[in-house]
């Protein structure tokens, strides 16, 4: 918790902590996912990349009993990218809000809020999940790599 907690901090200190809800909805990526990976957007409204889409895993889950914790759902993990990242939710409908959890360099799971902004369901698809945690904002635009 302690590793997630400082990583979330240092990047409210260094960006607005608000990815694509700013008062005017003119984030780069607010209509179109742009393929960014794991993102944020700093202080002067310019997507920053923690981690590149190219090195996230991600799996779709469209089955009740494999997907994560019994339901439906995603999972986005990095394990040879640094920071480490493992993140899963079942918030998958457009516009839905729920509960995602998250670990960074192998940290315990945290629960964020996520909504999804962008749904998927196919290998090629993209998905755009904003996530929150406190009031830091983070994002994922990524392309499902499997579909389990």
């Amino acid at each position: 918790m302690r590793k997630i907690c400082l990583l979330l901090l240092l990047l409210c200190t260094m960006t607005s902590c608000d990815n694509d809800d700013d008062i005017n909805n003119d984030a780069t990526n607010q209509d179109q996912c742009n393929y960014q990976g794991f993102s944020y957007l700093d202080t002067n409204n310019n997507d920053q990349t923690l981690i590149q889409e190219s090195e996230l895993n991600t799996q779709h889950f469209p089955n009740a009993s494999n997907g994560p914790y019994g339901a439906p759902g995603i999972e986005i993990a990095s394990f040879t990218s640094s920071p480490t990242l493992f993140f899963t939710t079942n918030a998958i409908e457009l516009n839905e809000t729920g509960t995602g959890w998250i670990s960074i360099n192998g940290a315990q799971l945290e629960a964020v809020t996520v909504t999804c902004q962008r749904a998927g369901t196919a290998v090629g698809d993209e998905v755009r999940l904003d996530v929150v945690f406190g009031a830091i904002e983070v994002e994922f635009c990524v392309i499902i790599d499997e579909v389990l």
